[in-house]
């Protein structure tokens, strides 16, 4: 794809610096980039390429944009503005509309006529799929499972039965939606499998990376709610409920029945457990572990950094001495106070 300078301003805003008739046909760094490409400045370390870069044309906000050598494209957010010209210039893959011969389409589907059903793909009865949707080879949609209108489905992604996906969503290989979620109860030295007799919903502009799993509800649904965006190996967990534009970054767990706000930043490797709330504008640092509600905003951490082996040894041993210092510190406090 090529547009024009001026064409992408009047697809993504800003003010243009300079030449808008130039072409720009793809990205690449500030310092690596040449003839056609555009780029982008977001963090300072990056200033000192803008003297002598090559590129066609230049992102960057409005006090970056003196003396350039090329034109630039002036704009409050420059990483921003560059994903939406990025994904102008590389728009996804879709084939034509239509289902493969080896698909199997079960009786009572319905399937838009603009929609698409890869290879080996299996569409179960009184499932539902949208307009412009696209569905992966081996990809299973269940039996009266409901995918929205523009929606990408990657290959082999299972949507089980009565889950809903929204409009505008992405889903990446080998994510699973709707399996049980882990309900047992012990009782007499076994353990009681709890029918899971919730579904999913996932709302609009959903992105859920590849072999993620959000699992039904128990009881009450499980919602993932619009705009979420969840990476790779992220588990989501029976009846949790996800607010709108959160974000989840790599192997996040969310325990079951747990409540998360709107705009809340998760770090990798976070744990959070069941049955707990987290208030809206939450970030929670990574590898922390979530033991109880949160409910202000801000930033939330648990957990120790690394350090080298020895000293990390030393202060794990004092960490196990903390609650006997606390309470001689205790006891030193009283015997002062008289």
């Amino acid at each position: 794809m090529e547009y024009t300078l001026s064409q992408l301003a009047e697809q993504v805003g800003g003010t243009i610096v300079g030449n808008g008739d130039c072409v720009i046909s793809c990205v690449a760094p500030v310092e690596d980039a040449g003839a056609g490409a555009i780029s982008f400045v977001s963090s300072p370390k990056f200033v000192k390429y803008l003297a002598d870069t090559r590129a066609e044309a230049v992102i960057v906000k409005e006090a970056q944009a003196v003396d350039l050598p090329v034109p630039a494209l002036v704009v409050t957010n420059p990483r921003a503005t560059y994903g939406r010209i990025a994904s102008l210039l590389y728009p996804s893959f879709r084939p034509a509309a239509g289902v493969h011969a080896t698909a199997v389409i079960e009786n009572q589907a319905k399937i838009d006529p603009s929609a698409y059903i890869g290879a080996n793909a299996v569409i179960e009865s009184g499932a539902v799929i949208g307009a412009n949707t696209y569905i992966g080879a081996g990809c299973v949609i269940g039996r009266n499972a409901r995918i929205g209108t523009n929606t990408y489905i990657h290959a082999n992604v299972t949507v089980y039965f009565d889950c809903h996906v929204g409009n505008d969503c992405i889903i990446h290989s080998g994510a699973v939606i709707g399996a049980d979620g882990f309900g047992f109860e012990h009782d007499e030295g076994s353990w009681v499998k709890i029918p899971q007799i919730g579904i999913v919903r996932i709302g609009n502009q959903v992105e859920i990376g590849a072999c993620s799993t959000v699992d039904r509800g128990a009881v009450s649904d499980t919602v993932v709610e619009d705009g979420v965006k969840l990476d790779n190996h992220i588990q989501i967990g029976h009846g949790a409920k996800i607010g709108e534009h959160s974000i989840m970054s790599n192997g996040v767990g969310v325990a079951g029945s747990t409540t998360v706000g709107k705009n809340v930043i998760v770090g990798g490797m976070a744990g959070i457990r069941d049955n707990i709330e987290i208030a809206d504008n939450v970030m929670i640092t990574a590898m922390s572990l979530v033991s109880k509600s949160l409910d202000k905003p801000g930033s939330y951490s648990s957990g120790t950094p690394i350090d080298d082996t020895r000293n990390w040894r030393k202060n794990t041993v004092r960490f196990r001495q903390l609650d006997e210092l606390a309470k001689r510190v205790q006891q030193l406090e009283k015997l002062v106070n008289k």
